[in-house]
């Protein structure tokens, strides 16, 4: 039989990691922008530099029986819109305050902080941008960024797209964990208010805004101010200095809750004990024109508004009566504006609105 002829090969050039889409000296740039944003955030227990396989922190004197409270979080579907309106610096505040208001529900003050970045093509501007607010929001938090991990990941993300996550790591004196067990019928429940949306709803948010309303990310309504962009935009409040200042005032704090995704009526149960229910008044706050806005826009029933978003009451402190008028003066002297927005009475653990 006769042999078969081998086919004459192409020349075939060697592939690459940056023609595999990741840029390898993108990324390499990128770290070099981020690095003076993460040293300003630094604290005197913070260990080493950045460029180590893991960040080291020492333990902060003074704590008798240390118990350390961690939490992970991300910013959600409200990373479109700043695909939409092309700005990065204003969702990394929106991660940090996401884990760290988090560990303040147990009165943990928040120590450190690492950041995830999955994108789809790296842009050192856009990386920077970002970890510029996530600086900001450690600073404000007083929380070291210790550390991240920056993906470049073509296959996953589209171009222009990111996702976020975030982790934090506190620390509270034992005795002085607050987990709702003290929470008893009599006390009061203070809200502190939002600065807006914060970082749930989006899904329904963009729904509203971009589809039923047909508005864009430059438009100007007058429910809002500023550009839709901007008003969407707006970052999450940190909570941490207020609270911890009146928690270190000696005020009794029975509980605390972060108003996240589920509004009040779901966030607030979930530091309540058995036999403690909330009845919460709701004509005993303001509500931001934002959230009418996009109630009328969407014809979202009232109920509906109050299980998804935190209608202008970010952050809930559950005191005792005796206590109240000192909780709520003392965080508004620290720049909070606050409500006595309910009670709490004898029945089935969960929120009631009068």
């Amino acid at each position: 039989m006769r042999g078969r002829t081998a086919p004459r090969s192409r020349p075939v050039s060697g592939l690459t990691y940056k023609a595999s889409g990741v840029d390898v000296r993108a990324g390499n740039e990128a770290v070099r922008r981020l690095v003076p944003f993460a040293r300003r955030t630094y604290r005197p227990e913070v260990l080493g530099d950045i460029g180590a396989f893991a960040g080291f922190f020492r333990v902060p004197r003074g704590y008798r029986d240390p118990v350390f409270v961690a939490g992970t979080d991300g910013v959600g579907s409200k990373l479109k819109v700043a695909f939409l309106a092309g700005r990065h610096d204003t969702v990394g505040i929106d991660l940090v305050a996401m884990s760290v208001n988090d560990l303040l529900v147990h009165g943990a003050e928040p120590l450190i902080f690492l950041d995830y970045i999955g994108i789809g093509r790296l842009e050192p501007r856009v990386v920077a941008a970002i970890v510029r607010g996530v600086a900001a929001g450690c600073r404000e938090a007083g929380c070291a960024l210790l550390g991240g991990e920056t993906a470049e990941l073509p296959d996953f993300y589209a171009r222009g797209e990111y996702d976020l996550a975030g982790f934090a790591v506190g620390v509270v004196e034992r005795r002085r964990l607050v987990d709702g067990r003290a929470v008893r019928p009599g006390d009061v429940v203070l809200g502190l208010a939002s600065t807006g949306l914060h970082s749930n709803g989006y899904s329904l948010v963009r729904k509203i805004v971009f589809g039923r309303l047909g508005l864009r990310v430059g438009d100007r309504v007058r429910a809002v101010r500023g550009t839709v962009g901007e008003a969407l935009l707006t970052p999450t409040r940190i909570y941490v200095r207020p609270v911890l200042a009146l928690l270190r005032a000696g005020v009794p704090v029975h509980a605390m809750a972060h108003v996240t995704g589920g509004g009040l009526t779901g966030n607030l149960p979930r530091v309540l004990p058995a036999g403690c229910r909330a009845v919460i008044h709701r004509d005993s706050w303001p509500v931001p024109r934002v959230f009418r806005f996009l109630q009328e826009g969407g014809r979202v029933a009232e109920a509906e508004m109050f299980r998804v978003f935190n209608m202008g009451v970010g952050f809930v402190c559950v005191v005792p009566r005796v206590a109240a008028s000192r909780a709520r003066a003392r965080l508004e002297t620290l720049g909070v504006p606050t409500w006595e927005i309910g009670k709490i009475v004898r029945g089935t653990r969960g929120v009631s609105y009068a």
